[in-house]
């Protein structure tokens, strides 16, 4: 979906007061994730994790932030999503430092790798972008639910999706070769299974943890680097920078979507819907509702990462 539409949303004065919240960001030491965490800092949360795979980067992230926001109260918390023993870690650093969580933003993620496993054997786009934000929200699923049952909380996941699900293969997913670097088909059907994912377990966790709004989100077509990374076909690239140069909006743009997500009124939400910028809720492909597939893709998972703790 091409993104040029006026703003809709306006950080500066539809953010409300965010005092006392605890906020947890992937990928939020550039891009989409780093804007994020910068227009959520204006707003006086209690504090901020940066979540990000590599310290000098996540610093350098904090300090820029710092000099526009020198009292935001912002912490580096290293976690690679590609990696089971990274989320199990960073999970329990998190709760040694927090015993409550607002705001989840499954941002981090990556697009149209070349062929690869994660460390704990899925495909790679699919390990990163789905296996590791489940495993990581099941993991901080009691500190969520905790937090939420306090009179007065809001308390949101959000789960940065994209339009790219309507490429996932025509049957949806490939359950039974996701542990396979799944070459029979393309880099974008590989990616569109990912965020398709994305979409059935933000509906999933919505319906079975209703006092969490779940969100999944497209942020639009974003000049973001996440096109600066390995692709295993050079044409491919090169014709997706081109599209991305006429049709692509800037980050801070492209950031309104999640941040509306987080902050915007609750009666405002469907839980669990799939939302396009900004905040306009989203059927997706004809199967993005199917609920049986949901299901298989949520029972599937939960035997995966079961005896996944810390």
């Amino acid at each position: 979906m091409i993104f040029n539409e006026p703003k809709v949303f306006n950080p500066d004065e539809q953010i409300p007061d965010l005092s006392g919240k605890v906020i947890l960001i992937t990928g939020g030491n550039n891009g989409l994730g780093k804007e994020t965490v910068t227009q959520l800092a204006k707003h006086n949360p209690a504090r901020i994790y940066l979540g990000a795979r590599n310290q000098q980067k996540a610093h350098t992230a904090i300090a820029d932030i710092k000099k526009e926001i020198p009292e935001a109260n912002i912490v580096f918390l290293e976690i690679d999503v590609a990696s089971f023993s990274s989320i199990a870690k960073a999970v329990r650093v998190f709760l040694s430092e927090s015993d409550r969580l607002d705001i989840l933003v499954n941002n981090a993620g990556v697009f149209a790798s070349p062929p690869g496993l994660t460390e704990d054997g899925y495909e790679i786009q699919f390990g990163t972008n789905f296996m590791g934000p489940a495993l990581l929200t099941r993991l901080l699923l009691p500190c969520l639910e905790k937090t939420a049952a306090a009179p007065g909380n809001d308390v949101r996941v959000v789960f940065v999706s994209s339009a790219l699900h309507t490429v996932a293969p025509k049957d949806g997913l490939i359950l039974s070769e996701v542990k396979t670097t799944l070459e029979r088909i393309n880099t974008m059907a590989r990616y569109g299974q990912s965020k398709l994912a994305e979409m059935y377990f933000a509906r999933s966790l919505a319906k079975s943890n209703p006092a969490i709004t779940t969100i999944a989100v497209h942020p639009g077509v974003v000049r973001t680097g996440i096109m600066d990374g390995p692709m295993s076909n050079p044409i491919m690239k090169w014709l997706l920078r081109l599209v991305g140069n006429v049709a692509s909006v800037d980050i801070s743009t492209g950031t309104l979507n999640q941040l509306w997500a987080c902050t915007a009124p609750h009666e405002t939400i469907t839980n669990g819907g799939m939302y396009y910028p900004v905040g306009k809720e989203f059927k997706g492909r004809r199967d993005a509702s199917d609920e049986d597939l949901a299901k298989e893709l949520w029972s599937w998972t939960e035997s995966e990462l079961k005896g996944m703790e810390f």
